[in-house]
């Protein structure tokens, strides 16, 4: 029995000498407390007197202090979580810079790498003094350390300084900075505009005579996708797969792309971003030989250049101009994604662009509205409404076609009331079940006064799933006492911009696969596919645009060859097969490709059309849309 007992004591002994030992594991995975105080990195390097820096490291929960170079202690700053901190430069910090050291009660750590101190010094504009600057311009400003200037002051329109934020700024580097001109929003007149820095400098702009934008337009923000994973890059373990070349520069064909000259001028100098798929990302940006790494360091949740998206996926945020020592090696090293965690799913610069025309707009799309004959409600049940053809007894005002229908009972709409007083109940035709919000009156938040007599009552039925279930059956009826019912519709937004927009007349499915000198992609008038050996029939009047005016063609490829052709293949569009290269197709750098055709000037060819059918074969593509610009 001893010996049992001695057995067991030992085992016990191991497995919680195991415990331990896993549990230590743990805690050192997970970047806890136990790992002890210590600076991995800040961010950024070089800074001015009340610049926010952000410290990454470990252990910053019971962190009372930070010591700046020069002696300066400060205590006022924020512990975001124990692996960082943000916190603000404070003045006083010496020229040639120094080490940060973060201090608790009992323990102190210093940085590896030192903090400069920057200034800013502005050499020039791209306006001269004198001249006009447009609403909706860029300007730029030249000279060094620009990166700390935090807002642009300039005049509205009723002469009252406004500020542009640097977040607002369209680029921002360390030599040069571009602000856009408010469109709208400017004073109409000469003035001198400032710069503000952290550090409190106010940098006097040129004399520029401001004119607001002539035309209406508005801001859209346009991304510009330049690489995308096509499933072969995987996922990345300290792999050296994801990188990528200046076109021609790829000698040991190495690299996963090449890009053309303005593409990578523009990684080197503005910022661009990833997206990846991950959960707990650790991302280093380095080059073909893992040396020099960008300054930033590794990249990791808390990093505030790491964005969750929620779905599964991280952006990050990277601009390299500030590293001057890692862009110069971009070019004979190239430019690698490592790390841990993660699979790169694309590249894409982020941009502002001025688009003529009054942008995003709301627009009023009506269920019904009244002409008089529907009365004042005092209890009544007159304004009741079915989904079509479920209106037996002929009760309601109005039945509403089933695509409205469906989004009465899923999305947010509206009802607008003549009314001093109302009292709005929405219930079912059998007045049972009531909407569980109850009765709306003034006070209600639902409710708004216009201030002309009416109201206007938001709606969202989907939160009430039992009364949206008897709709069908029950109809929809608005009751109560003292108002009359005016009319119900949705606020939909469109796109307002000036440009010519898609009018799509076809759109693949994909069950006609891809075209390699197949004959599946072919379209007839109306009435003359007689063997029923078309995709698709167009009515007269869309025929009669194909064989008239510009159409354009959107297909999935790497390397498409596009013929036009007839339902007999012949006599094929006399332009020829378009491949790339061809100025009629257009690389969209997304994985797909636009043909731009217009077939008016080849009249053998559309004479054929009506009954030998309009046909895209060729070889590696597959056809996702057809459509006319509008």
């Amino acid at each position: 029995m001893k010996h049992i007992i001695k057995y067991l004591s030992a085992l016990l002994t191991v497995v919680l000498i195991g415990t331990t030992f896993t549990a230590c594991s743990e805690d050192d995975d997970n970047g806890s407390a136990n790992i002890g105080l210590g600076i991995k990195a800040f961010f950024p390097t070089k800074v001015v007197t009340n610049q926010p820096i952000t410290i990454n490291g470990s252990g910053f929960n019971d962190v009372k202090e930070i010591e700046f170079p020069g002696g300066t202690k400060v205590t006022n700053f924020e512990i975001v979580s124990n692996d960082m901190i943000r916190v603000n430069a404070p003045a006083g910090i010496p020229a040639d810079g120094g080490k940060i050291i973060v201090r608790t009660t009992s323990d102190q750590a210093e940085s590896r790498m030192p903090l400069t101190l920057g200034h800013t010094l502005v050499t020039g504009f791209s306006k001269q003094e004198g001249e006009t600057a447009a609403g909706g311009e860029l300007i730029t400003v030249y000279g060094t350390d620009l990166e700390f200037i935090n807002g642009v002051e300039l005049l509205d329109p009723d002469s009252v300084p406004q500020i542009i934020d640097h977040k607002d700024f369209y680029r921002k580097g360390t030599s040069t900075l571009i602000f856009r001109v408010p469109p709208k929003n400017i004073y109409k007149g000469t003035f001198q505009g400032a710069l503000h820095t952290y550090d409190g400098q106010n940098i006097l702009m040129p004399l520029l005579a401001y004119e607001p934008a002539a035309d209406e337009g508005h801001m859209e923000i346009v991304k510009t996708t330049i690489w995308k994973n096509d499933g072969s890059a995987g996922p990345i373990s300290w792999s050296g797969q994801c990188r990528f070349a200046l076109e021609g520069h790829d000698g040991n064909n190495e690299c996963i792309a090449e890009f053309p000259q303005d593409v990578w001028d523009k990684i080197k100098t503005q910022t661009f971003y990833i997206t990846i798929t991950s959960a707990d990302p650790q991302v280093r940006v380095t080059t073909g030989w893992w040396d020099p790494n960008w300054k930033v360091g590794d990249i990791q949740p808390g990093n505030e250049l790491l964005t969750d998206n929620g779905d599964g996926t991280f952006t990050v945020e990277i601009n390299l101009s500030d590293d001057p020592d890692f862009v110069a090696a971009l070019d004979d090293r190239h430019l690698l994604f490592t790390g841990d965690r993660y699979t790169l799913d694309e590249i894409y610069f982020s941009e502002e662009v001025w688009v003529d025309g009054p942008g995003q707009q709301e627009v009023k799309t009506y269920v019904w509205q009244n002409d008089g004959s529907a009365a004042a409600i005092s209890w009544s049940g007159q304004c009741r409404f079915a989904l079509e053809g479920h209106d037996g007894n002929s009760e309601c005002i109005a039945e509403i076609p089933e695509d409205l229908w469906q989004r009465l009972k899923t999305e947010t709409f509206y009802i607008t009331v003549e009314a001093t007083d109302p009292q709005v109940r929405v219930t079912t035709g059998w007045w049972d079940p009531n909407w569980k919000v109850g009765d709306i009156q003034p006070g209600n938040e639902l409710l708004t006064d216009n201030g002309d007599g009416t109201f206007t009552v938001t709606i969202n039925l989907s939160d009430d799933p039992d009364f949206v279930a008897a709709l069908d059956d029950r109809h929809l009826l608005f009751t109560g006492d003292r108002y009359t019912l005016k009319d119900i519709y949705f606020i939909d937004y469109v796109s307002g911009g000036g440009g010519p927009k898609e009018d799509v007349f076809w759109q693949g499915d994909g069950s006609a696969g891809a075209v390699s000198w197949s004959g599946a992609y072919r379209f007839a008038l109306e009435g003359h596919d007689g063997n029923n050996e078309c995709i698709a029939e167009f009515p007269q009047d869309v025929w009669d645009k194909i064989k008239t005016t510009t159409f354009y063609l959107v297909v999935e490829s790497a390397d498409p060859q596009i013929r036009v052709t007839t339902g007999w293949w012949d006599p094929n569009w006399v332009v020829g097969d378009l491949q790339p290269g061809n100025e009629l197709l257009t690389d969209n750098g997304d994985g797909t490709w636009t043909a731009k055709i217009n077939i008016s000037d080849d009249a053998d060819f559309v004479n054929a059309l009506d009954d030998r059918h309009l046909l895209f074969t060729g070889d590696r593509f597959t056809p996702l849309k057809l459509y006319f610009l509008e």
